[in-house]
């Protein structure tokens, strides 16, 4: 276990969690059968995707991670980075010959967010701007890859896509200031982008008929974010700042079994609210940020 722990650190488990939670969310919305087709391709692409681009983010990342974080896995010596980077590309190529195994649609949805993950892991993060977009592009297409379980869903509610972008875009965005602290000001922007993304999950929820239900989830979601976001704003140490990261990542599973039941798939919503224990487990083992 000794040897293969640091490869699973590279991996981040707790929130490869959250990336299942994404695509059972996105297969809820588009009414999907449970059961009628082998969606466990997808369940296992998102886990290739969401593994391979967090290890290539730590590939990238070595130099630097050797003056700022010198205990992770490559710059401690630990994992070589040589074998990072074909374990990192090798998920990104599971990912998408998973997804394509599933369907064609399916494999060109994982095809472009792998290419977004390198996109934003060896260019896009050190831009303040194109850092936190392209990787909530690459959790928007997470969310497509679900829905692509039945593609006829995409044309209609595609566009919901866009509430994972604000979402992870808003937590990219703060956690840039993660190692040496931050300014409010992102932090503002961040809880603005929190409140839109509520207040667009309660109205599709409301329109679909399960808005008083839904909002339930949707304030449990509010309260995991709002609480260590207040505390960042009050003193925006990185230490702070780094909670408000690490309840932005895991609460995900809340906010995707409000998609579930917004679109009244009950029992999707327990299973996937049952993988927050999971990935609150695995948090305190694994590194999520």
């Amino acid at each position: 276990m000794s040897v293969i722990k640091p490869y699973l650190q590279l991996t981040r488990p707790a929130n490869i969690v959250t990336a299942i939670a994404d695509i059972l969310a996105g297969m809820a919305i588009a009414q999907f059968t449970f059961g009628a087709s082998p969606a466990y391709w997808l369940v296992l692409s998102t886990v290739g995707l969401y593994g391979g681009g967090v290890v290539m983010n730590d590939v990238f990342d070595a130099q630097l991670d050797a003056i700022e974080r010198p205990e992770r896995p490559i710059p401690s010596g630990r994992v070589p980075i040589r074998s990072a980077a074909f374990m990192g590309l090798g998920l990104l190529i599971l990912g998408v010959v998973s997804a394509a195994l599933f369907s064609i649609l399916s494999g060109m949805i994982a095809l472009i967010v792998a290419l977004l993950a390198i996109l934003y892991d060896r260019y896009a993060k050190h831009s303040a701007v194109f850092g936190p977009l392209t990787m909530g592009f690459c959790r928007g297409g997470n969310l497509l890859l679900g829905m692509s379980a039945v593609s006829p869903s995409l044309p209609e509610w595609g566009w919901l896509a866009l509430v994972p972008i604000a979402y992870i875009g808003a937590i990219t965005l703060i956690s840039q200031d993660e190692v040496h602290g931050g300014k409010r000001r992102s932090l503002y922007i961040a809880a603005s982008l929190y409140t839109t993304v509520h207040a667009i999950q309660f109205l599709v929820a409301f329109n679909e008929g399960n808005g008083t239900m839904a909002l339930l989830l949707i304030v449990l979601h509010a309260l995991m974010v709002g609480r260590p976001l207040w505390n960042a704003f009050q003193n925006p140490i990185g230490p702070n700042i780094g909670k408000a990261v690490k309840a932005g990542v895991l609460s995900l599973i809340v906010m995707n079994a409000a998609w579930c039941i917004a679109f009244g798939n009950w029992p999707v919503a327990l299973g996937v609210l049952l993988l927050l224990p999971l990935s609150i487990l695995l948090a305190r083992i694994f590194a999520v940020t």
